[in-house]
């Protein structure tokens, strides 16, 4: 395409800043020029349709998304409530066996995402895809308030997390295809805010459901969790088939001149379409890509080191447990850290968003982190503990919404590249809360020194890695200003087109 400049082009500085790419000289077509509708818009209307159509996508695909990973979130974690509810002694489970119901989940969470999302790309019809995938995972997670011993609940694990592999990362590349990289981090952060929101709300929630079902005839009320949270699930999941959008491509409730719109802005912001032909949007081609790619690698690091720090959360009312307050009390404290990193979360992505920038969003929050983990391995005083526990959250909460983003920033193109690096970051990411979820015994209570030391090391090992990808993507943005081939992407001498954010 044509190097241009805000005078003729119609795009705002904070566009052009990111999206003016001359593509591979090799490639069929590399001057690509607008299409007509687009072209013809003038600097003023191209602004005001932009603002139009994002305005658009954010009502039918925000709350919806965000709606679907709360539940996603509490289907997946409400084991943590049923266990301070009775479900260990009920089911007989003894040792660690408990701990492998927790880790059994990631097994088949990490086995199914690269093939998901490279399925979600070659299908093209995620308001199906997705909802469809929420159906079977609540189904599955209703099935929970049937199992009678250990066994039946490790398969019910294993194929929770098998299905519910599908939705994060897809989420992740779901929106990467809707929005440009100055748009992504606040809109991921909107999409993580469900995790959050979970967290806020779960024990609340929990808490009404077990209150409210203690004692009642037939089930026991940690059963009736699973029941009701299931359901709930299955019904908002078939509401979504009719909100959701599909790729800009083909979602058939946008016009013609919103569908080139929203491709043609894309196509701007990483210098390539999504819609490419086949051999590209292959299994295999995208996954090699990825594999090759060394930035790929030095994400995977630093998105694993904040999982594994984040690991704490999956045996959070565990910890606050720690505290000596009774089952409803405990499950009503681990509220206020989340409500802080939700307002966190969106304040850190917003800012980095309006700045462009990324490392120190990331960074400085996760020496936050640090000294948390430090603090609450330190003391077994109640009020210094809970102030750990009210900085840990929010602290890489918001490192991590920033740091999601950046893989989408950094590896933007081709879609199929996209798709397989966002799955396989989240999968590898993600297999650290199989041995995580062995670090939190009974007896390392109240202070779980072990956990909390490699806490630190896994969150200073994210710091390090953010810091190799900062210097790796100052040296690729040089080579772009000397006008050198990066990625399969020329930068222009003196234009100001394509650059990695760093």
């Amino acid at each position: 395409m044509e190097p241009s400049n805000s005078e003729n082009t119609g795009i705002s500085k904070a566009t052009v800043d990111n999206v003016e790419v001359v593509a591979n000289a090799d490639r069929p077509n590399p001057r690509k020029e607008a299409p007509a509708y687009v072209a013809g818009l003038s600097p003023e209307e191209r602004i005001k349709a932009e603002k139009d159509l994002v305005r658009k996508i954010d009502i039918r695909l925000l709350p919806m998304i965000i709606v679907m990973y709360i539940l996603n979130y509490l289907d997946r974690n409400n084991i943590a409530s049923a266990r301070l509810a009775g479900l260990e002694s009920d089911l007989g489970l003894v040792g660690n066996q408990y701990a492998t119901c927790v880790s059994i989940l990631f097994v088949g969470y990490l086995l199914m995402q690269i093939p998901s999302n490279l399925l979600l790309n070659k299908f093209g019809k995620p308001a199906i895809y997705l909802p469809v995938a929420m159906i079977c995972w609540g189904i599955i997670s209703t099935c929970t308030a049937a199992a009678q011993n250990f066994a039946g609940l490790v398969v019910i694990r294993f194929f929770l997390g098998f299905v519910e592999a599908a939705y994060f990362p897809g989420c992740l590349y779901f929106l990467s295809a809707w929005y440009t990289r100055k748009e992504l981090g606040f809109r991921t952060a909107a999409l993580y805010s469900g995790s959050l929101l979970s967290g806020a709300f779960s024990g609340l929630i929990a808490a009404g459901i077990l209150n409210g079902m203690e004692g009642a005839k037939g089930l026991r009320a940690w059963r009736w969790l699973f029941i009701i949270e299931g359901a709930v699930t299955i019904v908002v999941a078939f509401i979504s088939m009719w909100v959701l959008p599909n790729f800009p491509r083909t979602t058939p409730w946008l016009s013609e001149e919103e569908k080139q719109l929203a491709a043609w802005r894309l196509e701007e912001d990483i210098g390539e379409d999504d819609w490419v032909d086949s051999e590209q949007q292959s299994f295999l081609h995208g996954a090699k890509l990825a594999v090759t790619d060394i930035k790929t690698w030095v994400l995977t690091f630093l998105i694993l080191g904040i999982v594994s720090s984040a690991s704490v959360t999956n045996f959070f009312p565990t910890v606050v447990k720690t505290l000596h307050y009774s089952n409803i009390t405990t499950l009503l404290l681990t509220a206020p850290p989340y409500c802080l990193a939700v307002i966190c979360a969106f304040a850190n992505a917003w800012h980095a968003d309006r700045t462009g920038e990324r490392y120190f969003h990331i960074t400085l929050p996760l020496y936050i982190s640090v000294a948390a983990f430090i603090i609450a391995a330190a003391t077994t005083g109640t009020a210094p503990r809970y102030v750990s526990m009210m900085l840990m959250v929010p602290s890489f909460y918001s490192g991590y919404v920033v740091a999601l983003g950046w893989i989408s920033n950094t590896l933007p193109r081709p879609a199929s590249k996209r798709a397989a690096a966002l799955a396989m970051i989240n999968a590898i990411s993600n297999a650290s809360s199989i041995y995580a979820s062995y670090m939190y015994p009974d007896s390392d209570a109240p202070r779980f020194v072990p956990a909390m030391a490699v806490n630190c090391g896994t969150a200073f090992m994210a710091i390090v890695a953010a810091t190799i990808l900062r210097f790796i993507l100052i040296r690729l943005n040089k080579k772009l200003d000397r006008g050198d081939e990066v990625d399969g992407a020329v930068r222009q001498a003196g234009s100001r087109g394509f650059r990695y954010l760093v």
